[in-house]
């Protein structure tokens, strides 16, 4: 089971690791393109500062986080699954996990980045600031870069595999990688829908921190009861045993992904 995740805008910081080692992460064969995004982001970081903030997307609060992007290199590191914090990463609880589990999310989990393309949760990075909507000069826009002059389409089936791919991005971080063919076939998106009475009607809607934190918890339980599905229907299947309600609507035509309905009335 391969499970992509969405990174947080918010991050932890002060990694004591050594800097950098673009050769020592996971997926190699991203290393020529993470280095070009990387080399961009600190050259537009280094420079004009109102520039950055602008690219970047940032307000004036959030103005320090171009002196970090600038020393991106020179920063200390810590494991990816450290770095990413906010309510999914909260639910999930990687520090937490039982070692079983924390080994299987070691092999399973991969955080999609605008700067790095996607990294595994051992992976050792510094804290940035880069989202996957951002236009840098040289590469321009990220979810294009990544997808188009990028060898991600050849990189991500490697890593999924023959097995389930449990797509949990948001539609930003979807666009740098759509899985085609049979991946795509092996492929389940999830949606989460918060239900309840008003009235006496159920009324259903779309809520960010109900989504986030429902992915997060929804992860940790697979990862915790050891749960391997090879394929969309068995993903049904293990989540309903765990307790999820879920609606799931099996692809109309061949080359498509399975989409779910996770249904949820509380936290």
């Amino acid at each position: 089971m391969l499970v992509l995740l969405p990174p947080s805008e918010g991050k932890a910081t002060g990694g004591s690791g050594s800097p950098l080692d673009l050769g020592s992460l996971s997926l190699p064969g991203l290393g020529a393109a993470r280095a070009e995004v990387l080399d961009q982001l600190v050259s537009l970081c280094s420079g004009d500062e109102v520039k950055a903030a602008e690219v970047l997307g940032l307000s004036e609060g959030l103005r320090g986080e171009i002196a970090k992007n600038a020393a991106l290199r020179e920063a200390g590191t810590r494991p990816a699954g450290e770095i990413y914090t906010g309510v999914l990463y909260d639910a999930l609880g990687l520090a937490t996990l039982p070692p079983a589990a924390r080994r299987r999310a070691e092999r399973s989990l991969l955080v999609f980045s605008g700067l790095w393309g996607a990294v595994r949760i051992d992976d050792r990075i510094p804290s940035y600031r880069c989202s996957m909507g951002v236009k840098l000069p040289g590469p321009g826009a990220l979810g294009s870069y990544w997808r188009t002059r990028t060898p991600m389409a050849d990189v991500l089936p490697e890593a999924a595999g023959n097995g389930l791919v449990l797509d949990l991005r948001s539609a930003a971080y979807a666009a740098a990688w759509k899985p085609k063919g049979a991946v795509a076939e092996r492929t389940a998106t999830v949606r989460v829908v918060q239900s309840k009475l008003v009235n006496g009607v159920e009324k259903r809607s779309v809520v960010s921190h109900f989504n986030k934190a429902t992915k997060g918890r929804m992860v940790r339980d697979l990862l915790t009861a050891g749960a391997d599905p090879s394929g969309p229907g068995e993903l049904v299947e293990a989540l309903r045993g765990l307790g999820y309600v879920v609606e799931a609507a099996p692809p109309e035509r061949a080359g498509r992904a399975w989409a779910l309905d996770v249904v949820v009335t509380e936290l």
